[in-house]
């Protein structure tokens, strides 16, 4: 929360290409994740050109490795079936 995250962005991010709450770099960090997440084909030339008008080479690797973390993290607890964290966040 202190970076700049509030609930209100938290409640939008379904809705990140149109809502006002967001940054253009923003929308494009939640573009990535997207097209990382569900079809990575499509990230091509003209994207990437999209992208580094917004973020430094060093930051495209860091959001790069951090959204396949995620994706990673997310596919893991699918195969293990893991339905509930092992510890309570309380």
């Amino acid at each position: 929360m202190d970076a700049g995250l509030t609930e209100d962005k938290i409640a939008a991010v379904a809705e990140y290409r149109t809502s006002t709450l967001f940054s253009e770099r923003e929308r494009l960090a939640l573009e990535f994740a997207d097209k990382m997440t569900l079809d990575h084909h499509s990230i091509d030339d003209a994207f990437f050109r999209r992208l580094r008008k917004e973020f430094s080479d060093a930051e495209l690797v860091e959001l790069g490795m951090a959204i396949g973390q995620y994706i990673g993290f997310g596919r893991f607890l699918m195969v293990f079936d893991v339905e509930h964290p092992v510890c309570s966040l309380k």
